[in-house]
């Protein structure tokens, strides 16, 4: 499949409309900041055992985004790969890719989120039949890893000293249940879930299309740059759990992209 653009810099309606809302979303958590209103608990994705969720969330995270950094790499991913896919698919189809991604890659963070927060939950209620400084200090690393504030490293040494404090042993129980409530209270916001499934089917649709990499800048085909990607998305979202990166979100982009080319591929004639 050849793909040639009638002009290099033509935005096709759906990208371009997607890339203006995600802009004045970021504008609008800006200046209503200032109001008292924080659009990002409103909009950003919760775990449904947090008090701030809302199902729309599922849908209104994907246009909200941390920072201007944040939202300028995905919308530059968005133009230069989903431009290409709308013009080849026309804007229904891509408009649907672009949903079903962004809610598929919710939908596995979700899950891992789940796997996750529930072995948390029963390290929580361990602790509290047995607390001590030994198992805070497992519990702390285990979730905050290099985040957690020098004081609480000074009380756990503090602790150490007087194990069978009864006080330092409710301080204990106190801290951990703090980390749980924090851990699931944490919003995730953004489209990289599907802009990874955009850059996905373009690496489907255009596999031997040489994208010119900045860091190294060498060229590479666009196949083995969504193999690379892919890989290092799992490696990470195994390795870097606490990190402030959804990487199983960007995975579940990719899955649930290639599942939908699959179906588009079995209920069509032609693969897109």
């Amino acid at each position: 499949m050849q793909y040639r653009p009638t002009s290099p810099y033509s935005i096709p309606p759906v990208v371009k409309n997607l890339i203006m809302i995600n802009i004045l979303m970021l504008v609008a958590t800006w200046a209503l900041k200032s109001t008292g209103i924080d659009l990002t608990e409103k909009l950003g994705l919760y775990f449904p055992g947090s008090p701030h969720f809302r199902p729309y969330q599922l849908v209104t995270h994907i246009f909200m985004h941390a920072s201007f950094g944040h939202l300028f790499f995905n919308m530059f991913a968005l133009y230069m790969f989903g431009k290409v896919l709308e013009m080849v698919w026309g804007p229904k189809r891509f408009l649907i890719y672009f949903l079903v991604t962004g809610l598929g890659a919710a939908t596995l963070h979700l899950f891992v989120n789940y796997l996750e927060l529930s072995h948390v939950a029963r390290t929580v209620d361990a602790f509290a039949n047995t607390p001590s400084p030994e198992l805070l200090a497992s519990f702390v690393k285990a979730n905050l890893g290099g985040q957690a504030a020098p004081w609480v490293h000074d009380f756990i040494n503090k602790w150490s000293e007087t194990p069978g404090n009864p006080a330092y042993a409710q301080q204990g129980i106190d801290m951990v249940q703090q980390i749980y409530n924090e851990k699931i209270n944490i919003p995730t916001v953004g489209a990289s879930g599907a802009v990874f499934g955009i850059l996905l089917a373009f690496g489907v649709l255009f596999p031997n299309t040489e994208l010119m990499l900045l860091f190294p800048p060498v060229p590479i085909k666009a196949k083995y740059f969504v193999i690379a990607y892919g890989l290092i998305e799992l490696y990470l979202g195994f390795t870097q759990s606490n990190s402030d990166v959804a990487h199983f979100a960007h995975l579940g982009g990719m899955l649930f992209g290639y599942l939908l080319l699959r179906y588009w591929n079995y209920s069509s004639k032609n693969f897109y």
